[in-house]
């Protein structure tokens, strides 16, 4: 089983590339995100691998960062997505903003990957709600589910908010929601105001 491969790139097209390693070209597809990382870096480059052995074909796929890899991983829990489709969403989407799409259940945002319909953007939403937990660092961390999409840290206040609707009843992705709708329209710094508002944004619901 490969995991990693370190070489240096000999030809790259939109979502492939050609990895030297040692006299060894390994044909690795890729991320549009990745290609883009590694496309400015010179010598050699490492790229986290998945394999996936098929009955008549075996195919590497890169990574050039472990949060990338693990959302590759978590895509294809979903039902109807396979490796193809879950390289396409992530090179649309990086793993912060495919966790902004999961939270607010904006399927728009996953339809834009080549291959994905309406429908199946619209599952991978459902089925991967409740399972932000099981994805690593910032994608699944929900210490910072308020994080914006350019990674700003959350307020404590902001968590105690989602905490409390958590606590009231409200699913994971409802209660981001409502707490990022609330704190865009409203720059307080009380608990007890910002929890109101929030419940206000659930209602409008």
């Amino acid at each position: 089983m490969i995991a990693q491969l370190s070489g240096q790139i000999v030809e790259q097209n939109t979502n492939q590339l050609i990895l030297d390693v040692h006299g060894v070209g390994y044909l690795v597809t890729v991320s549009s995100s990745t290609l883009s990382q590694i496309r400015a870096l010179s010598g050699t480059i490492s790229l986290l691998i998945e394999m996936i052995v098929r009955e008549d074909s075996l195919t590497l796929y890169g990574f050039y960062t472990s949060e990338e890899k693990s959302a590759f991983t978590v895509l294809q829990s979903v039902q109807g997505v396979g490796a193809k489709a879950a390289i396409s969403i992530l090179s649309v989407l990086t793993p912060d903003s495919l966790k902004q799409a999961i939270l607010s259940s904006d399927k728009a945002m996953v339809s834009r990957a080549d291959g994905v319909g309406p429908k199946l953007a619209q599952r991978i939403v459902n089925e991967l709600a409740e399972k932000v937990g099981k994805l690593p660092t910032s994608l699944g961390n929900t210490e910072n589910m308020g994080v914006s999409p350019a990674g700003a840290g959350q307020s404590a206040i902001s968590q105690d908010a989602i905490s409390a609707l958590l606590n009231l009843g409200y699913s994971q992705s409802e209660a981001w929601a409502a707490v990022q709708r609330a704190a865009a329209k409203s720059n307080t710094d009380e608990l007890g105001q910002l929890l109101n508002l929030a419940l206000k944004e659930v209602g409008q619901k």
